[in-house]
């Protein structure tokens, strides 16, 4: 049974990667309290955020979890940190259920990112590692991502292959203006 806060059940959290963890830290699902625990600092590293509010942030979250099967976003928390920076890593797995391969299921990576002061550490290796054990056992056949090219290597590691090409089209100036 997920808890109220948590956006999944926490069952899907891979132990493997939890162990290769320091011991300050925990890999678990994101929860409907992380707002103050510096979440969307960890994005804005990424790419443009905006100023969201705790009251939009919480709206989003809801919505997410409301959408059973389709968002796991985790985050690493380091409890040896202030409260608001305590989040040091997140990504998301965002589920498609599709009629291509016998009605299959496939895993979108989105979103990984980690605090600035923690990269270097295998945080992101372990993010990928942590979603990809999720996509599995959710029944997913394979995952895709989309990433520059400068962050194709970074993939690689993690053992994605390239395949084809990532193409968009927007319809909001300001989301072309950021490139997000």
């Amino acid at each position: 049974m997920t808890s109220s806060q948590e956006q999944f059940s926490a069952s899907l959290i891979s132990q493997e990667v939890q162990a290769t963890l320091p011991d300050s830290c925990t890999l678990r699902p994101l929860k409907r309290s992380d707002f103050h625990r510096g979440h969307l600092d960890v994005l804005r590293g990424l790419t443009h955020v905006g100023d969201i509010s705790e009251a939009a942030w919480t709206e989003r979250f809801d919505w997410m979890k409301s959408c059973h099967g389709t968002y796991y976003t985790v985050v690493i928390v380091d409890e040896s940190r202030e409260e608001s920076k305590s989040i040091v890593g997140t990504g998301t797995l965002l589920v498609e259920k599709k009629f291509l391969y016998e009605l299959g299921t496939q895993g979108h990576i989105e979103d990984i990112a980690i605090s600035s002061d923690m990269q270097g550490k295998k945080f992101g290796v372990k993010l990928i590692k942590a979603l990809d054990h999720i996509g599995k056992e959710v029944g997913c056949y394979k995952s895709i991502l989309d990433c520059s090219p400068k962050n194709a290597p970074f993939y690689e590691k993690c053992d994605y292959e390239k395949a084809g090409q990532e193409m968009h089209h927007y319809y909001d100036p300001k989301a072309q203006e950021y490139s997000v």
